[in-house]
Formats: structure tokens, sequence, C-alpha cells
């Protein structure tokens, strides 16, 4: 019985012990402020519900906007402040250039050589120079941009067709902008559309959209493993096997549209009519060593995957918010009506004369940027943020929720009003550090920041020009927001609208 009694007593000695231990060292190492107490194996993950950013920013308002964590053996650095981040992502940004070893980047990133995930190094900064200079490049995108209005007319006009018809229906504006953002993106990659009635191969489609979905399932039910490796030893076997099947099939399809369009063709494509994988083959038959057919499936598969559900979830937030303030609805379309009146339909040009739409969209990206934690980066050595030591190998999380909607930064953060940013910029460095980055910052900054303001814009425009739009009922649109670490909007987006009287003739035409 005493021996019992012993035992008993000695297990929370030991735990204490331990957790003592921890903490000693933790402030020896001049390491910043942990939450207490750092549990074994799990670390803090006991800290943490499925808001993850938020859950976050509520610990750096207990402890600071600089925290030490750990996620199972996983070393984190979270950051939460304009400062900070800017120290992070300025001063230290080729410390913390480099990508963690995620299932992601070893699977979908052709172990960890694509854009995304490749080590910060020669490599990747050619990779960011072919994306710069010859894929996202101001002249490629302006060179494309007859195919973003095409599509966005396709939908003005399926929606035009659909009202007539019925003009009390109930539309899921969510799955229309996806697939309006679909076929723009494919069309820009490779001539080829993979939603709608007027597809022609209708298998490979289908083919195409299964990859697609499949891919964004796996991706959220693998983030939590990827965050803490702890729980990766217990079921890393089966998820392997459901990547790496994945992957094959992810890259079969992508190489048989390359295939498909590197067949020989008696016509010869002008360089400013090219797709962006014709002028990724074009590269490759130049300097057919480095541009293999891998690169190619690596960076499309990149910009595919990347860019096409973040653009699609900020439209829904943006329509979202603007069904609850009819009110900034009603003065973005005076705005463009005053720019053409009934003249003409908004095209990309018109873009810049429209700084109310602007706002709008800087608004949207502030309250709901694509992702409230950027893409984690990791330290390639030991560095130095807000006066504590980080050590090499810490994963970083730049919490842009919080920063973006910090009361001590923004007056009345939770409020939407886009008139805060008439005549101010905000989406670069300002002198109070870094205080809106939905994009990103420094030398890991997402390369597709202007197609997506570009196809975003183009879209809200057309919709709000065309269209008026209103709630189901009179209650407002649900904003609340998905679980897990990309956060769209959990409900879908159930609408109503009617044509506009004053470009009815212009939408006729179509």
């Amino acid at each position: 019985m005493a021996l019992e009694v012993n035992t008993y007593l000695c297990i929370p000695i030991l735990l204490a012990v331990y957790l003592l231990t921890k903490h000693v060292l933790h402030k020896l190492h001049r390491l910043p402020p942990t939450p207490f107490p750092t549990l074994p194996l799990i670390g803090h993950l006991h800290l943490l519900d499925k808001s993850i950013h938020r859950s976050l920013a509520r610990l750096s308002d207990r402890h600071g906007p600089v925290l030490f964590l750990r996620f199972g053996s996983r070393k984190v650095l979270h950051v939460s402040s304009p400062l900070a981040a800017e120290e992070c992502l300025s001063k230290n940004d080729i410390v913390f250039a480099n990508r963690p070893r995620f299932l992601g980047g070893k699977y979908f990133g052709y172990n960890y050589t694509s854009l995304a995930w490749a080590p910060y190094g020669d490599h990747w900064l050619n990779l960011r120079r072919i994306s710069a200079l010859k894929i996202l490049s101001s002249t490629r995108l302006e060179s494309l941009s007859h195919i973003r209005l095409d599509e966005i007319r396709t939908l003005i006009r399926r929606l035009y067709l659909a009202a007539g018809k019925n003009p009390d229906q109930i539309l899921d504006l969510k799955s229309e902008i996806f697939c309006f953002m679909f076929n723009a993106m494919t069309r820009m990659m490779g001539g080829k559309r993979f939603y709608g009635l007027d597809i022609e191969k209708l298998e490979e489609a289908k083919r195409f959209r299964d990859v697609v979905d499949d891919t964004s399932r796996l991706k959220a039910q693998s983030s939590i493993v990827d965050m803490f490796p702890v729980l990766r030893r217990f079921i890393a076997g089966k998820l392997e096997k459901r990547y790496a099947a994945l992957q094959k099939r992810r890259d079969d399809f992508m190489q048989a549209w390359i295939d498909e369009i590197r067949a020989p063709d008696d016509s010869v494509v002008p360089e400013n009519d090219k797709t962006l994988l014709q002028v990724l083959l074009s590269l490759q038959d130049a300097n057919p060593e480095y541009y293999t057919d891998k690169e190619i499936k690596s960076l499309s598969q990149t910009l595919l995957h990347a860019g096409i559900s973040t653009s699609v979830d900020t439209m829904v937030w943006a329509m979202s918010l603007l069904l609850n303030n009819p009110e900034v609805l009603t003065k973005a379309q005076n705005e463009i009506d005053g720019l053409h009146g009934s003249n003409r339909l908004v095209e990309e040009a018109d873009l810049s004369k429209l700084p109310y739409l602007q706002s709008i969209i800087k608004e949207t990206l502030r309250m709901h940027p694509p992702a409230p934690l950027l893409h984690p980066h990791e330290s390639s050595k030991a560095c130095t943020v807000g006066g504590y030591r980080i050590p090499r190998g810490t994963m970083l999380l730049v919490n842009v929720w919080a920063l973006q909607n910090d009361p001590n930064t923004w007056d009345c953060p939770e409020v939407f009003r886009p008139e805060r940013f008439e005549g101010k910029e905000y989406l670069g460095r300002v002198k109070d550090g870094l205080t809106m980055m939905p994009f990103g910052s420094g030398r890991r900054r997402c390369p597709g920041e202007n197609l997506a303001l570009r196809i975003m814009g183009l879209a809200l425009a057309s919709l709000i020009q065309c269209f008026d739009w209103n709630r189901v009922s009179e209650e407002l649109v649900d904003m609340t927001e998905s679980k897990g670490f990309i956060v769209p909007k959990a409900q879908p987006l159930m609408t109503k609208y009617k044509i506009r009287s004053i470009v009815v003739g212009r939408l006729s035409q179509i």
C-alpha cells in the first residue's frame, strides 16, 4: 500500500519538476514569452481551438505580440503586431525565407522543389524570376485580359438569362463565382474551360474537377497533422498513401495537358497570344535541361491550386459584406454608373478609375485575409526578434488577421468601412510596421497579387454594375468563418438579384 501511495505521488512530482525545468531553461535561453505550462508531447496544443488564428490572437493579448510555442515537437514563433511582423519579414527576411517540410510540400510540391515549397536558394530564385517576368508580369497579364473579360461576360450573361426566366430565384453565388474563376484560370493556363454546359470533353472536365476537389479536401484534413508532428507518427502511413495516389492523378492529368499542347501544329502562335503553358514550353525549347516537364507541371499546379480558392473566398466575403451593408453597395454602383452610365460595361482598364471599389476590396482583405496565418516560414539560422533569441528551425506564423484587426492600429476594426482606405495604399510597408499584408511581405510575398487584384476587381465591378443584390431574408448574411488554417465563409452565400435597368440594353447584346 505504501509503495502504491509513493508511486502516485511520484508522477505529479516528476511532472512538476519537468514543467519547472522547461520553464527555467526557456528563460535562460532568452526565448520569447511562452504560455505556461508546456505539456509533454503536445506542447501548447491544448490551448488552441478550431479557430486557430483567433485563439492565437487571444494568447497574444495575454502574453505579448511575440510568442514562442510548441506544437508537439515543433518550435513555433507567433507574431501578431506590425512591428514584430516587419522585423521578421524585413530585417530577418532571408533568415525566414525557408518553408517547413509539410506533407503537401513533399508530394504536391515535387519533393520540396516547387515555387511554394522550395527552400530559399538559387533554384527558388529562378522560379520566382520566371513567375515575375514570364508568367505574372503586367505585360503577360494584359495579353490575357481578353480571357478574363470573356469569362466574366459569360457569367453575367448566364445570370441575365436566368433572371429573365425566374426573377425570384435564389442564387448560390459562391458556386457561380467559382465556375468563373476556375474557367478564367484554366483558359489562361492552357486554353481550356472545365466548367459549364458548353464543355466539349465532359469526361476530361470531370476528372480535372475531381482532382481539384480531392486536393482541397486532403489539404484541409492534413493541415492539423502538418502543424503538430506528434500526430503524424500515428497516421503517417495511410495519409502518405493518399497523398501519393492523389499526386499521381494530378501529375498524369497535367502531363496529358502538356503533351496535347506540345503536339505538332502548323500554326505559329504569336508571343502575345500564348497561354501560360505555351510560354513555359517555349522556355523548355530554349533550355530543356532546366525547364523539364516536372518544372512546368510544378509551376502550373502552384498557380492553379493556390490562386483559385483564395480569390473565390475573397469575392464571396466581399459580396457578403456588401449585402449586409447596402449603402456601400449603392455607393459602389453610383461610382461605376458615374464612369460609364449605360454606355458600356466595365472592363479591366477601368479599375484604376474606381477608387471606392478598390477600397471595398482592401477592406474585405483587411477583415477576412485569404490566409489569416500567412503560409508558414522557417528560420534557416538563429536570429533575434523583439530582443528575443529565435533558434534555427523555428516555424514562423504571422497572424495577419490579428494585426489587421488590431484596435490599437485600426479604428473600430470590426466595422466594414471602405472609406478608411480612401486616398491610402496600405498594401505595403508603412512607417508603423506592416499594418496590412494579405498577400504577405518580403521575398515570399505572393507572386500572384497583381492577377488576384485584377480578376477580383473585374468580377466584383461587373456583378455590382449589372445587378441589384439583396439578402434572401431580413436577417443579415451569416458571417461565420470555417474552422482551420484557411477560413472561407462557413455557410453558402445565397442571394437574390435583379437586372439593373440602366444596363439591360447592354446585357441583351452580350
